[in-house]
């Protein structure tokens, strides 16, 4: 087993005398790889907390820098931040909060040339983006490569989680076979959205990445999480496994990844 250091032991004490995580469940961690995509509203929270558990590598892709407007819930940044690229802010604010971590910075974006390769480096993928040909991406290269996927999207005030586990359950074609038509699905940057809704969102993918790297608890495999903010409601959805989708069904009819750039900008 790992031998911890007696600052490691100081620091991971609370989850240590835990009798689902204790010395061998906190090791896993240490030696987990998890790889953020998008270092924004959904991936500041997750990244904080990742970091803070104990992941022993977090990978963090994104090509993009701070914005002032970014400062309203990318809580990985701040005002010294405004102009660098995201992922050399979250690295920095990730090593304050533990040097244990080890972060792998991709400025690059992901598409169906490095996708697989990237993701293939992981243990599992925290889906932080906000747009819908990256969401699709994520979720090809994960059925191919049979990795994890914790899933988190916000919208305005409402906000929804689940976990994409190829063999296990159902995968986002299962919903949704193909991206919507240009223009349907506004960005948050058109319709808005609260700060604290992806605190409380990214939280939820932090919680469910650590529950199936320690193979601990019932992660949210065919089960979409659905939270309200206004009305301060959980609501949850069984999904199931469609036979017929085209990456993960029966007779799959996608075998290589699709990069969906005419559907609207990437905005993370």
């Amino acid at each position: 087993m790992f031998k911890f250091s007696n600052e490691q032991i100081e620091r991971y004490s609370r989850h240590i005398v835990l009798p689902e995580v204790g010395g061998m469940g906190q090791t896993k961690l240490l030696e987990s790889k998890v790889l953020l995509i998008g270092a924004g509203g959904l991936g500041s929270p997750a990244g904080l907390y990742l970091a803070a558990a104990g992941i022993g590598t977090l990978g963090i892709i994104d090509q993009d820098v701070v914005d002032l407007s970014n400062l309203q819930r990318q809580i990985l940044h701040g005002m010294s931040d405004i102009g660098r690229l995201k992922v050399e802010s979250a690295k920095e604010t990730i090593a304050d909060i533990n040097p244990d971590v080890q972060v792998i910075t991709h400025t690059e974006r992901l598409s169906s040339d490095n996708a697989l390769e990237i993701i293939g480096q992981y243990d599992l993928v925290v889906d932080g983006c906000d747009n819908f040909p990256t969401r699709y991406l994520i979720n090809d290269a994960c059925v191919m490569l049979g990795k994890p996927n914790v899933h988190g999207s916000i919208f305005q005030f409402e906000g929804q989680a689940t976990v994409f586990y190829p063999g296990k359950g159902p995968c986002y074609r299962c919903l949704y076979p193909m991206p919507p038509p240009p223009g349907m699905a506004p960005s948050c940057q058109e319709a808005g959205v609260f700060g604290v809704l992806p605190g409380i969102i990214g939280n939820i993918q932090a919680f469910e990445a650590i529950k199936i790297l320690l193979d601990i608890g019932e992660p949210l495999i065919g089960r979409l999480k659905l939270y309200n903010g206004l009305t301060a409601e959980f609501k949850e959805l069984k999904l199931r496994q469609d036979s017929e989708c085209p990456v993960c069904g029966e007779n799959p009819t996608i075998h290589e990844l699709i990069d969906y750039e005419e559907f609207c900008r990437v905005q993370w």
